[in-house]
């Protein structure tokens, strides 16, 4: 072959995927479903409850079903995409999704209901690391990848606060169920549009065998985090069974980490996270979820409970903070994305939303929404949205094609395990703090349904101070870890080998039909 038809030919492969839009279209459309999922059945589940005859103790199993099968599996799930190839694996997902969406929205009884919640959290964890890792080696121009990752982060971010709309509105205007079928419409959606739009490249695969220690103890250890925080929230901090799942789940991750380092094909390679810049990025993201999920919830008390709004009117009270997660990630993180290192983008954003967290340790019963609880959304919104975007990119960014499953696998399973301990752990302040007001202002109180109120509101600000705190804590993070350049350069600025040599390796395979 002369040398004129091997530069064409190297041209030819370097061309990013004419569908690529097209395809991140589906791939948003499914991320929208996963993360709306994890806040529209809270809405539902008073409802659910009195239908389905669930007790007030095993209720708990709605939403700890869900969490324990999608945070123990996510490893797994991101191995199997690298596996079996990014685009097989998110149609699965999807196709699973969709049926136990279905089960769920049909469930007759409490085992059916738990049933359909762990087998949604079983194909979402097959879903949510293909669909990052799809746009890991699709998207490699860092113009391209800034906007696609600013539509990604934007809709992983927000898609909560949709899930508390549309929950509503589903709940009060239909059924409970609806807020199950609803995924269905998504997910075959995606799924079809996925099937014949998705082009993955090829020659990005990771057929090593499977690591079956490292699936065993990573699955059984994070179940283990994920259930003692579950656990603490309703039995308490010094629960015995509580106790006994921290410390089986340090042992079990432990030797997870001592197995990863000695075996030959490693579930997760450690490389990918001793990397600094990635497990920066790994550790601030986990920290700001666990800010956010905890004042998703007490905002949504608040608002129903003291203010007493209606399911849909809570709904839309979160809408400042949805439109200020995708200003911030579509508007402020894509356009400076490429100008600007990731850690003057993170650091920033985390101290922004910090701000409007401030804000709104300022609740108490008679709360303007206007004066207080709208501006310090917007500034969260917009803070998280800023920061999200280049978090999403950059923990994937420069990641070897055969590792970008997994690496996206623990972008989710940073928040997973975020989330779950953002909810036990603000709630437990937050449930403590309730207690000493009552205990102090008792004596004096002559309302006692008054009391109970204040008391309650006391114990959500003082949840939020630490949510302030940890959120400072994420920005302090990412600007000490994160010392990446601008995407196509080093820590200095200039362009580093490593990462010309990893976009390289994401522009030479040859698209798959």
């Amino acid at each position: 072959m002369s040398k004129t038809a091997d530069l064409s030919r190297t041209a030819d492969t370097a061309l990013p995927d004419p569908s690529r839009w097209k395809a991140l279209a589906f791939i948003a459309l499914a991320q929208l479903m996963v993360v709306l999922d994890a806040t529209i059945v809270n809405i539902a589940l008073p409802s659910a409850q009195t239908d389905l005859g669930i007790s007030d103790g095993n209720k708990q199993w709605v939403i700890t079903a869900y969490a324990l099968a999608f945070g123990g599996l996510l490893l797994f799930g991101g191995r199997i995409a690298d596996l079996w190839g990014r685009k097989r694996t998110f149609v699965v997902g999807l196709i699973g999704f969709a049926l136990a969406s279905a089960l769920g929205g049909a469930a007759q009884n409490e085992a059916m209901m738990f049933g359909s919640r762990a087998l949604q959290g079983v194909f979402g964890a097959l879903l949510a690391p293909a669909a990052l890792s799809l746009l890991a080696v699709m998207f490699t121009d860092a113009k391209e990848r800034a906007k696609a990752f600013g539509i990604y982060g934007a809709i992983a971010g927000g898609g909560g606060a949709v899930g508390l709309i549309l929950g509503g509105f589903l709940t009060e205007y239909l059924n409970w169920r609806w807020t199950f079928f609803v995924n269905i419409p998504f997910a075959v959606v995606a799924a079809v549009g996925a099937y014949f739009v998705i082009r993955e490249p090829s020659g990005t695969r990771n057929r090593a065998p499977l690591d079956i220690p490292g699936v065993v103890l990573s699955t059984l250890g994070l179940v283990a985090l994920v259930y003692g925080f579950t656990r603490a929230e309703s039995a308490g901090w010094s629960d015995a069974l509580t106790v006994s799942m921290f410390i089986a789940a340090a042992a079990l991750l432990i030797a997870f980490v001592v197995t990863e380092a000695r075996v030959k094909s490693p579930l997760l390679p450690l490389r990918v996270l001793t990397e600094r810049n990635r497990g920066g990025v790994y550790l601030s993201l986990g920290l700001a979820i666990i800010a956010m999920f905890g004042l998703f919830l007490f905002l949504t008390y608040y608002l129903q409970v003291v203010k007493g709004y209606s399911p849909v009117k809570t709904g839309f009270a979160f809408m400042p903070m949805i439109v200020g997660m995708i200003t911030g990630s579509t508007q402020i993180g894509t356009r400076l994305m490429t100008r600007v290192p990731p850690r003057l983008l993170m650091g920033p954003g985390f101290l922004v939303a910090a701000v409007g967290m401030l804000l709104l340790t300022q609740l108490d019963l008679n709360t303007s929404y206007a004066a207080v609880i709208l501006p310090g959304m917007l500034l969260l919104g917009l803070g998280m949205g800023t920061a999200f975007m280049p978090a999403m990119s950059l923990a994937t960014h420069g990641i070897e094609p055969r590792d970008a499953g997994v690496a996206s696998a623990m972008v989710n399973t940073s928040q997973q395990v975020g989330g779950a301990i953002g909810t036990a752990l603000l709630n437990t302040i937050a449930a403590s703090a309730t207690t000493a007001y009552v205990a102090d202002h008792a004596a004096r109180a002559t309302d006692p349904q008054l009391l109970q109120l204040q008391a309650m509101v006391s114990g959500f600000a003082a949840a939020i101070w630490w949510a302030v705190g940890i959120l400072v804590a994420a920005a302090a993070i990412a600007i000490a870890l994160i010392n990446t350049g601008r995407p196509g350069t080093g820590p200095g600025g200039a362009e580093s080998a490593s990462e010309a040599g990893a976009e390289e390796e994401f522009k030479i395979p040859v698209v798959a039909h």
